[in-house]
């Protein structure tokens, strides 16, 4: 099976953003996307309107940018796109937020998009696919070519804890503390084309991987692996699915500066025939989980003997690593953001913080979501 693959001439950037439609009195989801989707198509038209769309909740509308040259760009892009759609959900009583999962909802009470690939997804996964009431941010960078793409994902998936520690907003769910800083990558990771990508060599490996998979009609096509990082052919991109849904523009530009200047350094060293590392699986898999349980007090295995770090030192070296690539890329500024995140904290910090100053109270959390929302920067100090 051939699957052709649109190769970016440069590390171009889309960034893809799930958004909660949240009701201002009760402060729990509603699921009005079709309504204020069509109010959006009549007032821009329907090509602008395509950088927003629907998701498999009625609660839920997906930003997205077109193909972007730098993070500014790409978060201008967001940004005017939020901005009508706030206009149109305000009218409704409803505000706009985002985070891993919404603290009190539940997904038992929300209705599917009346959508046939949505149908599909609930008659087969059934309850799997019914509380998947979670949000992230979706960023994809260009590859030069398609023999470029599983290295590079592979070479990623070390970086998995990094990313996932960052954006880590769903202590929540269904009103109750999960003591994990992301419940969401446990709810999705329970798909079974989600989660861990496998460590493809090549792309002709890959290939064959997914004409097994659609033989086998495990999938219909390969848009359903659901991979924390995986190659996406169309764009010509590899996408970087792992993040939890960050409730502010800073914070989605520093994730995705990061990934930019990370997927452009190994676009780079592949040229001067460096061979990228594959991380063991075992490793990553463990990483992954203190990232979800601890956030950015996780402390990360870096070796096969046992040997563990901080994965804020990391993220702070890493940082510092890849300023010369930000500096040529023109998202110094995004990247060096990840520092300020560390010293706020993180999203997941915040809203314990909210509900801890409330006495338990988690609709000061969806408040203090709003809140960050519409100031596009973390409210601190709680």
């Amino acid at each position: 099976m051939q699957i052709p693959f649109s190769s970016s001439t440069s590390s171009s950037l889309g960034i893809e953003w799930e958004l909660q439609l949240v009701d201002q009195q009760s402060r729990e989801l509603r699921g009005e996307a079709t309504a204020i989707l069509d109010e959006l198509r009549a007032k821009i038209g329907e090509r602008d309107a395509a950088k927003a769309k629907h998701e498999l909740f009625e609660s839920t509308v997906e930003v997205i940018t077109g193909v972007c040259g730098s993070v500014g760009e790409a978060t201008a892009d967001l940004a005017g796109t939020v901005s009508v759609l706030r206009d149109l959900a305000e009218r409704r009583g409803i505000g706009l937020m985002c985070s891993g999962t919404h603290p009190i909802s539940d997904y038992a009470g929300q209705r599917i998009t009346d959508d046939n690939r949505y149908s599909r997804l609930v008659n087969q996964m059934q309850w799997l696919a019914r509380r998947l009431l979670i949000f992230g941010v979706h960023v994809h960078v260009g590859v030069r070519s398609p023999d470029k793409a599983m290295p590079i994902v592979n070479a990623l998936m070390a970086h998995i804890p990094h990313f996932l520690a960052l954006s880590a907003s769903s202590p929540f769910w269904l009103g109750g503390d999960t003591g994990l800083a992301s419940s969401r990558s446990q709810v999705f990771a329970s798909l079974p084309t989600a989660g861990l990508p496998y460590p493809l060599e090549d792309w002709p490996r890959f290939e064959s991987f997914m004409e097994t998979l659609i033989t086998s009609g495990t999938i219909e096509t390969i848009r359903e692996v659901w991979w924390d990082i995986r190659p996406h052919p169309n764009f010509g991109t590899v996408e970087l699915r792992i993040c939890d849904g960050l409730p502010t523009l800073m914070e989605v530009g520093a994730v995705a500066a990061l990934a930019q200047c990370l997927v452009d350094r190994m676009n780079t060293q592949i040229d001067r025939g460096y061979r990228l590392p594959m991380p063991q699986r075992w490793l990553v898999q463990e990483n992954k989980w203190r990232a979800a349980r601890y956030g950015l007090d996780a402390q990360i295995l870096i070796d096969g003997r046992g040997e563990v770090r901080s994965v804020r030192d990391d993220l702070v070296d890493l940082v510092e690593d890849l300023l010369p690539v930000a500096h040529r890329l023109g998202c110094a500024e995004q990247l060096n953001d990840v520092l300020v995140i560390l010293a706020t904290g993180a999203s997941y910090t915040r809203q314990r913080a909210a509900a801890r100053q409330a006495d338990g109270d988690l609709t000061r959390v969806v408040d203090t979501l709003l809140e960050e929302m519409n100031t596009g920067r973390p409210v601190v100090d709680q």
